[in-house]
């Protein structure tokens, strides 16, 4: 079962589930963010709600993609109640794939931290169930005014040195009235990042993810599956620069869910009731390490069976916040 979020026509909203081919509107909700808060109230799960739903119009989404009116699968009423988050060094080619821009190699007395933190992860992120197991290398994205509908440009700022795609799946929560986070499903993802000032120094990291990212077209509802293959790409008109494969799904992750939601959110700043998350869980396929330098009007297309529609968006570059192009002043009151 697939939930997305569409405009109408007319400009307004609605929630649209998918099972099989047909697709249909969701009567009554206008957010996925309502539909799932309402079957919290409820006591039933987003199954059992959309079963007992009656449903309401036909919809053709890929009619709806060409036409730029698919929004991202959830959002938040308040962008700054939607965290983005991330965790990576959880695939098991992660670790050579950063270690290689970074420099590094296997031997233990050159070994990057990237590689260090790696090989925790192989030795205790799969711990036995309801166990805690080694935390995972964390990132913050940005809120909810950083996502990027499909379809829609990816905006690089204008001092970035680089925008490349980072094919992932992402996990979709929202915080329940008692402050437990409830999964919704799962969303193929872009965790757009630059790469050019990572590789820079490692401590540059949280610079590089201070991008945006688009996830979706379509939100997946329930587990997943030991082991998915998806494809990424990088289009530049007619011509494909990249074209790969990537992994995911425990079965070639170094880490398992549980464990990486686990460290998200066992943090009390992210079990408000009501914020909806956003969480990458990381990947091993970079165009980047395969020396593609992407550049604007370039399009990704991240493609996973069973996630529905790709997700598509163009490299777009944003003009300089500040007139100029100086530094930004900051006054005194």
């Amino acid at each position: 079962m697939l939930l997305s979020q569409i405009l109408r026509a007319d400009g307004t909203q609605a929630v649209v589930v998918r099972d099989g081919t047909e697709a249909h509107e969701v009567a009554g909700f206008d957010s996925t963010y309502a539909l799932a808060m309402h079957c919290l109230e409820q006591g039933r799960t987003l199954a059992e709600t959309l079963g007992q739903t009656t449903p309401g119009r036909a919809v053709d989404l890929e009619l709806a993609y060409r036409e730029g009116r698919i929004l991202p699968p959830l959002t938040h009423p308040d962008p700054a109640h939607l965290f983005v988050t991330g965790t990576g060094l959880t695939h098991l080619g992660s670790a050579s794939t950063r270690n290689s821009m970074h420099g590094g190699t296997e031997d233990e007395s050159t070994m990057t931290d990237s590689m260090k933190m790696f090989r925790m992860g192989l030795e205790g992120g799969k711990p036995a169930d309801g166990a805690v197991g080694v935390q995972p290398e964390w990132f913050y994205k940005g809120n909810g005014d950083i996502v990027t509908a499909p379809g829609a440009d990816l905006l690089s700022p204008s001092f970035a040195l680089d925008g490349g795609e980072e094919p992932e799946i992402a996990g979709l929560y929202v915080i329940g009235p008692d402050g437990t986070p409830w999964r919704l499903g799962f969303a193929v993802a872009n965790e757009f990042s630059d790469h050019v000032t990572e590789r820079m120094n490692y401590l540059f990291l949280a610079h590089s993810k201070l991008r945006r990212c688009a996830f979706g077209p379509e939100l997946r509802v329930g587990p997943l599956p030991e082991d998915i293959e998806g494809r990424s790409r990088v289009l530049r008109g007619e011509e494909v620069l990249f074209d790969a494969p990537f992994l995911s799904g425990e079965a070639n992750m170094s880490h398992t869910f549980a464990n990486l939601e686990h460290h998200h959110f066992k943090y009390d700043l992210f079990r408000k009731p009501g914020d909806v998350h956003v969480h990458m869980f990381g990947t091993a396929t970079l165009s980047f390490a395969k020396g593609v330098k992407a550049q604007e009007g370039d399009v990704f297309e991240l493609e996973l069976p069973g996630f529905g529609l790709p997700l598509r968006n163009r490299l777009s570059i944003a003009p300089d916040a500040v007139a100029g192009g100086g530094a930004v002043r900051v006054n005194t009151l």
